[in-house]
């Protein structure tokens, strides 16, 4: 028999092991207890990381001291920290340590859980983890999904079961429906699913950036009258630029009249549906055929996790199931659950455990006021906008999201928008905070996205009086 050394099995002895993890559980530690001393500026370009990364591929290894220190001063260094609380871009990646060290669980125990039979653990885990999502959307026992990797993810899966169901995969002069403020991901996934670009009628929106119903209804009697087939309107909850929600209830009326497939991105903005408030907003959602959420979003877990949800769990079975040869051992019993007949992915691990175990050890609760809390930051930012004469409000505070520009105390008659990008680019440079900007109406706004807990009214401050200093200082130029 041939000897191994350990390095040979790619196996470490129990000290080293421990070693090695508690060395990565410090770091993490550090991390979260100093991310807000972290600088938000740009970041090393391509060429410096170039210069202290590219190296010939490595036949012999190394100390894993030297690896760790490697990864510390040229790795996440220059990683951009979504969970800092002035990190306000797109929407922010505020997770938390109970689910980082699930996702350090998940890893470790690394479960096959595309089959029951290999993973009933972790599968049992993820039924019960999609139906705690279940109920809090309101959808029907009937209902299921499963967990993938973000929204564009579970956006293709929805639109793919979409297809399937209403239109047995013939996707001929079949058209999509949505406004002009929704997410990329729905374009991706139809060019994906073979429709023509022409098949997604992006409709204007009205004066709140929200689908207009009358534009729908027009549109969908126009497409009828020359042959077309209208099958499927996706309606936002809580869209990336502003937060709006469309007239959800209004649009499952059209859906249910037009025999149309209601989808719904509830990405950033499902989450909402844990206060009172957003259960108002988001009336209509409990309706849906279909829905992207992304826990890793407004649910604060470390990327990758979005979630898919359809009316009636079956949908995704019909669309998905393939058994091939090799699989006919493990096809299993028929209470048994197959996540890779649900979607795309056979090979998967599992990415509830981390949603499960923060839930459990937090509480509903504690998410509850975490989101409550960013709603009521963004309101915080609001007031505080509209206190200076600086600032003009573009969109009100929406779902943690608000968005602004500035106008100078004596409303300057030059060109806002390139006063705007330059107090952004200003930002970019400082630090402090980071913030990004978006385009409404041809105007570019500034935008803030408030979802972090541990963001304070004293970062919300301090990032005003900045933008607002840099606005003082470039008006002049």
């Amino acid at each position: 028999m041939t000897h191994h050394s350990s390095n040979d099995a790619l196996q470490l002895s129990s000290e080293e092991m421990r070693t090695l993890g508690y060395q990565i559980v410090d770091m993490i530690v550090d991390h979260f207890e100093h991310v807000e001393d972290i600088s938000l500026a740009t970041r090393a370009s391509r060429h410096t990381l170039e210069q202290r990364l590219r190296e010939p591929l490595p036949e012999e290894g190394r100390p894993v001291e030297q690896v760790l220190k490697q990864l510390q001063s040229d790795v996440f260094a220059n990683v951009m920290p979504l969970d800092h609380p002035r990190f306000f871009a797109f929407i922010p990646g505020p997770n938390n340590f109970v689910s980082v060290m699930a996702d350090a669980l998940t890893s470790g125990f690394n479960p096959f859980a595309g089959t029951w039979r290999l993973a009933p653990g972790t599968a049992q885990v993820e039924l019960v983890t999609i139906d705690w999502l279940r109920q809090l959307c309101g959808l029907p026992e009937t209902a299921g999904g499963l967990f993938v990797s973000g929204g564009s993810v579970a956006t293709l899966t929805a639109l793919a079961t979409a297809r399937h169901i209403k239109l047995a995969d013939n996707t001929q002069d079949a058209v999509v429906y949505c406004s002009d403020q929704t997410h990329s991901a729905s374009d991706r996934a139809l060019k994906l699913l073979g429709f023509a670009p022409h098949q997604l009628r992006r409709l204007p929106s009205d004066a709140s950036f929200r689908l207009s119903t009358d534009e729908l209804t027009r549109a969908i009697a126009e497409d009828r009258a020359v042959g077309r087939r209208p099958f499927c309107v996706i309606g936002n909850a809580g869209t990336t630029n502003t937060g709006a929600v469309d007239p959800l209830s209004t649009i499952v009326d059209i859906c249910r009249a037009e025999d149309l497939w209601f989808h719904v991105d509830a990405a950033h903005g499902g989450a909402a549906i844990l206060n009172e408030q957003g259960q108002c907003l988001l009336l209509g959602l409990e309706q849906a055929d279909s829905l992207a959420l992304d826990p890793h979003k407004w649910l604060f877990q470390p990327y990758e996790i979005g979630c898919v949800l359809t009316r009636q769990s079956r949908w995704l079975y019909e669309t998905f199931s393939v058994l091939p040869e090799i699989l006919k051992d493990v096809a299993g019993r028929e209470e048994e659950v197959n996540f890779r007949d649900y979607g795309i992915q056979l090979t998967r691990s599992t990415r509830a455990l981390k949603l499960w175990m923060s839930l459990k050890v937090f509480g509903l609760a504690a998410f509850r006021h975490a989101v409550e809390r960013g709603i009521a930051l963004a309101e915080y930012a609001e007031a505080l906008l509209r206190q200076s004469p600086c600032w003009e409000v573009l969109t009100p505070a929406q779902l943690g999201i608000v968005t602004f520009r500035y106008v100078g105390k004596s409303r300057p008659h030059g060109d806002l928008n390139a006063l705007n990008q330059r107090i952004l680019d200003a930002m970019f440079e400082d630090g402090f905070a980071f913030l990004t900007s978006t385009l409404l109406r041809g105007q570019i706004a500034l935008r803030l996205c408030i979802i972090n807990p541990r963001t304070t009214e004293a970062d919300i401050q301090g990032t005003l009086q900045r933008l607002e200093r840099f606005g003082e200082r470039l008006s002049d130029v």
